[in-house]
C-alpha cells in the first residue's frame, strides 16, 4: 500500500503542477486531496463458512485523488482507494480491494467558499486474496496472494468547503457498478461513503 499511495503522490506533483500552466490550453485549477471512508453494500453484515457469498463491506478505506478544471467548471480526475486494514473473507482469508477509477468532474461553485464535485467515469477493482494459513510472511510482506480483478463504472458526488485560503474539507460519496463482482461478493453494487481534505492549486 505504501507503494501505491508513493506512485499517487508522485502523478499529482509532477502531472497536475504541469496542467497549470498560464495558457489557454492548460487548466484553469488543479485539486489534490486525501480522505478515509468505509463501504456499504447488500448482503449479511456477517460472513462466515456457511454463507454462499461475502458483501462487500465495512472497514476503513483511505484515499487519494486529484483533478485538472479546464474549461467552464468542468475537467478529468483520478482516485484511488484501499482497504486499509485487511477483512477476513468467510472468517478466514485475508482480502484486500482496492479501487482505482478515472473520472470526468465538473464543479459548480455554490458560494466562495463552497461548491459541488460532481464526477462520473470507469475504472477497475482488484482484490487480493491471501493465503488461508494467515502466514506473517504472506500478509506483511505482500506475497502469497491471488487477485479477482474486475471492471468498474462509477458517480460521485462531494461538497466542497473552503476552511482556509485554498485548503478545503469534502463530505463525499462514490457509487460503484462492478462488473462480475458476484463471482465473489454478494453485489455489484457498492458505495463509498466519507470525507477528504485538499488542497485547490489555482484562482480564488
Amino acid at each position: 500500500m505504501r507503494k501505491l499511495a508513493f506512485l499517487a503522490t508522485v502523478f499529482a506533483l509532477l502531472v497536475l503542477p504541469s496542467l497549470i500552466l498560464p495558457n489557454r490550453a492548460s487548466a484553469q485549477q488543479g485539486d489534490f486531496a486525501v480522505g478515509f471512508g468505509t463501504l456499504v453494500s447488500p448482503g449479511a453484515s456477517s460472513c462466515n463458512q456457511g454463507a454462499f457469498l461475502c458483501a462487500e463491506k465495512g472497514g476503513l478505506y483511505p484515499s487519494v485523488g486529484g483533478d485538472a478544471i479546464f474549461h467552464k467548471r468542468f475537467g478529468v480526475g483520478f482516485d484511488i482507494a484501499w482497504r486499509g486494514g485487511y477483512g477476513y473473507y468467510a472468517g478466514q482469508a485475508p482480502y484486500r480491494p482496492i479501487i482505482f477509477d478515472i473520472n470526468g468532474v465538473y464543479q459548480p461553485r455554490l458560494g466562495k467558499k463552497a461548491g459541488l464535485d460532481l464526477l462520473g467515469g470507469i475504472g477497475w477493482q482488484t482484490t487480493r486474496f491471501y493465503a488461508y494459513n494467515n502466514s506473517a510472511n504472506c500478509i506483511y510482506f505482500n506475497a502469497c496472494y491471488s487477485s479477482n480483478n474486475h471492471f468498474l463504472v462509477d458517480v460521485g458526488a462531494g461538497i466542497r468547503y473552503y476552511v482556509w485560503g485554498h485548503v478545503f474539507v469534502r463530505p463525499e460519496a462514490r457509487y460503484y457498478h462492478v462488473l462480475n463482482n458476484t463471482d465473489v461478493f454478494s453485489s455489484g453494487d457498492i458505495v463509498r461513503v466519507g470525507a477528504s481534505i485538499g488542497y485547490t492549486i489555482g484562482p480564488d
